[in-house]
Formats: structure tokens, C-alpha cells, sequence
């Protein structure tokens, strides 16, 4: 054994790994590069980034203008209270109100998504008292603090509830998953039964707050609505003066075409939670925006949330240059260009690989969802083999494709395809070699049927 194979194993044994088994935590891949849409690990290989890391890194490794800004600050005032201000948390704050949605110009910052997330159910359920229910869905992932766990409806939820570490008061609703409706309808006769039940649900719970969705599901699925959706759970918030948080961490920044996913319903939620994007990643930094009647609550309330590192100045300074970048980016036409070409290659090859059931998404935001039979739509793996430690299909897939240059996040029944905002056609090209391989392996083992690939994203 090397002495940085033995440095590595030292590190594991004395850190906890995320999410996993700590047995399997034992020598993680040491990276020691990256630049554009590539990485590179300690021998010099190099890997495609199509999943940008964990759906964060949507303007590429090593963007100059961003680490310029950041080392700018560092040298400058790393660290102040956040009972100070500082320039660029000026910057930020211009930078957002330009940048957001018009109506979300209140904005809270904290160093992740989950604490985002963790501030709006502080701000819901002061300025909503005495409501203090939430509505969720099953699909959702929220965070991994025990409110951010208590949103979740995904089964990372299950081992944490065991143990009593969640919060009170939140109840789940059906997603929109069109390929397996738990209604048992179809669009568009179901006349979207998954956003009507909300109205449902709402009244027959009480003292409901607020309901929480991520626009797009994220990790579970790139779950896309039919477009009333949105507009029907706008409706019914309102007429029963419940607010409607948007979980963008992972949707916005344009990873869905748009600034920020709502955008393509044209439906503006009351707080707003985002993160990733926000600095590319460069720095952890989340964001809780409020429309004006969350923020006007609390003129004569007390306020009763903060960190230390809130308003961190390392953290804000990435997020001007951030903007900046964004807007060079769509002005140069290429994610628009691209997320075209990136449908067109991913329909191919989902029909081409009968392993594959569905493929849906849009932007640049896709999954593959892998099924035994396209026809029974029977799956491989299940939410509790997950957390069996069963070997799933969609680690053997993306575990192929790691090992030949591409890395693609896998879940117990998807593949997460959401590359760089700055990926090019040949990129593209490359990655989907790289793939098409890889699916063999769950082609070897699914039913030859006869049934095309199913595209529910396609409205």
C-alpha cells in the first residue's frame, strides 16, 4: 500500500462518510483536480462531470471570474459578524434583486440548502401561528437537519424517524409522477388529480401553514409536472391562505432553462429556498427569499433565527461574479443550444437501451429511470433495497461508466444526467458513449418486450 492509499484509509477511519454504511467508507476516491466539465483523481484520470457533482456545479469547475472574486475577499475580510455588513453582501443583495423573481426581494442567508429550508418553516410558522402544519410530497428531499428530515418524504426519512429526530406537523402528499401515477390516471384525462388532492388534503388536515415542493423533484427522480399543475397549487394556496415554498436548491440557476423552475409556469411561490447554483458551489451559501407580506410580519416580530455564519463573507462574494456568469452564459446561447441537442441524444438513447422505462426532464436537468420491463414497469430495485445494502442496478451502471471516464450520480432506480451548464455538443457526444456501454449491463438483465421508452415529460 502507498503512503497516500494509507493517508486515505487513515481519513476514513477517522471521519464519518455521508449517507452510507461506515464499513463502505473506506477509500474514497482522492481528487486532485478539476477544470471546465472534467476532473481529475490523484493518478491523472479523467473524468466527465455529468451529474455537475451533486446538481450544484452548474457553471463548471475552476471558473476564473468566481475564484478571482472569493480570494479577492479572503484576503480582504474572510469573516465578520453577522451583525456587521459587508461589500459584498451589498453586491449580493443587488446582484439577487436583479437576478430573482420579481416579488422575492427579502432574502436570508445561510450556508446550504437545508438551511434555507430550515428558515422558511421558521419564517412559515411564526408569521402563519397558529397554522402550523406542512404539507410535503413523497418524493421530496429536503435537507438532512431533523426539519429539513421531517419535509422529506423520500425514505432517508424512515431510519430517522425510528429515532424520533424529526419535527412535528408535516404530512405528505402524492407526487406528480405521471410514469407510475399513484392516482392509477393518466394525462391528460386525470385532469391533474395530483394538484386538486392538495385542496383536499388542506382542509380535511386544519391548521395547515404551508406546502413544500421542489418544482422539479430532484434527487428522486427529475419528477416534471404537467403544466397546470403549478397554477392549480398556486389556486389553492391562496384560496385557502396557505403559503407556497419552492425548494429551487437544486432547480434554479438555470438548470431548468429558466432562472429558477417555477418560472416556467409563470407562477410565483412566498418564499423561495435556494443554494448550489447560487455560487456554482465555489462557496456554501443558501438563500430563503420571501415575497413582501412574509417579510412585513416580521417589522414587529422578532426574528427568531441566525448562525454564525450567516451572511458569511466568503460565501456572498461568489454570488455577484456567480450572476455575472450566468448571464454571459445564456447571452452566449450554449446551455439553450445544447439542452436541445442533450433531449435529442438522451430520447435515442433511451429507446436504443431496453433497461431504460422513462426518460424525462428538461434543461438540463434528466433522469433515466431503469426498470426490469418496459411493460410491466416493473423495477429492479425498490426504495427499501436502498438502505439493504443490495448491490442496485443503477450503481452497477454508473459504476461501469465511473470506471471508463464518466461520472453519473445514481439513485435506487434512476440516473441523474445534469452536466455543467457549460457543456458543449462534443461533450455531450463523449458522455453518452461512455453510457450507451454502461446500459448494456442493465439490458443484459431486463425482459425483451417490444414496448418503446416512455418520455412523461413530454406534455
Amino acid at each position: 500500500m502507498s503512503e497516500i492509499e494509507t493517508r486515505i484509509k487513515e481519513m476514513a477511519a477517522h471521519t464519518f462518510g455521508t449517507w452510507n454504511w461506515q464499513k463502505n467508507w473506506q477509500a474514497p476516491l482522492l481528487i486532485k483536480d478539476a477544470e471546465g466539465v472534467y476532473f481529475y483523481d490523484s493518478n491523472g484520470k479523467r473524468y466527465l462531470d455529468f451529474s455537475s457533482q451533486l446538481m450544484c456545479s452548474n457553471l463548471g469547475h475552476k471558473n476564473k471570474a468566481i475564484i478571482k472574486a472569493i480570494q479577492k475577499q479572503a484576503e480582504k475580510l474572510p469573516y465578520i459578524a453577522p451583525g456587521f455588513t459587508t461589500e459584498v453582501a451589498l453586491e449580493a443583495v443587488e446582484a439577487l434583486q436583479s437576478f430573482l423573481p420579481k416579488g422575492l426581494d427579502r432574502f436570508f442567508f445561510s450556508t446550504s440548502g437545508t438551511e434555507a429550508n430550515e428558515g422558511a418553516l421558521v419564517m412559515t410558522r411564526q408569521s402563519k401561528a397558529p397554522a402550523f402544519k406542512v404539507i410535503s410530497r413523497y418524493h421530496s428531499y429536503h435537507g438532512a437537519t431533523s426539519a429539513g428530515m421531517a419535509f422529506t418524504g423520500d425514505f432517508r426519512r424512515w431510519p430517522v424517524e425510528k429515532v424520533r429526530y424529526t419535527v412535528d406537523g408535516v404530512c405528505f402528499a402524492p407526487d406528480c409522477y405521471c410514469y407510475r401515477c399513484p392516482f392509477g390516471q393518466t394525462y391528460p384525462d386525470c385532469k391533474v388529480q395530483c394538484a386538486r388532492y392538495l385542496d383536499y388534503m388542506i382542509k380535511e388536515e386544519g391548521n395547515v401553514a404551508a406546502v413544500i415542493v421542489e418544482p422539479i423533484v430532484g434527487t428522486n427522480g427529475r419528477l416534471v409536472p404537467p403544466p397546470e399543475y403549478f397554477p392549480i397549487l398556486r389556486k389553492i394556496c391562496d384560496e385557502n391562505h396557505v403559503l407556497l415554498i419552492a425548494d429551487e436548491v437544486m432547480t434554479g440557476w438555470y438548470r431548468t432553462g429558466t432562472p429558477f423552475a417555477m418560472q416556467n409556469w409563470d407562477v410565483l411561490p412566498d418564499i423561495m429556498t435556494t443554494a448550489k447554483g447560487c455560487t456554482s458551489a465555489y462557496t456554501p451559501l443558501g438563500i430563503t427569499a420571501t415575497n413582501k407580506d412574509v417579510a412585513d410580519f416580521f417589522e414587529d416580530e422578532f426574528f427568531c433565527h441566525g448562525h454564525t455564519y450567516a451572511f458569511h463573507a466568503l460565501s456572498l462574494s461568489a454570488v455577484k461574479p456567480a450572476v455575472e456568469e450566468y448571464h454571459k452564459l445564456i447571452n452566449s446561447g450554449l446551455p439553450q443550444k445544447v439542452s436541445k441537442y442533450l433531449k435529442e441524444r438522451l430520447f435515442d438513447l433511451a429507446e436504443k437501451h431496453i433497461c431504460v422505462g422513462d426518460v424525462r426532464g428538461i434543461g438540463h436537468f434528466w433522469g433515466l429511470e431503469i426498470v426490469k420491463n418496459r411493460e410491466t414497469r416493473e423495477a429492479f430495485d425498490v426504495k427499501a433495497d436502498k438502505l439493504s445494502g443490495k448491490a442496485l442496478m443503477t450503481a452497477k451502471i454508473s459504476g461501469d461508466a465511473m470506471k471508463n471516464g464518466l461520472y453519473v450520480v445514481p439513485w435506487y432506480d434512476t440516473l441523474t444526467i445534469a452536466p455543467p451548464l457549460i457543456i458543449t455538443e462534443e461533450q455531450v457526444d463523449e458522455a453518452l458513449s461512455i453510457l450507451d456501454k454502461a446500459l448494456e449491463i442493465g439490458d443484459q438483465e431486463a425482459d425483451k418486450t417490444g414496448v418503446s421508452v416512455s418520455t412523461s415529460s413530454e406534455f
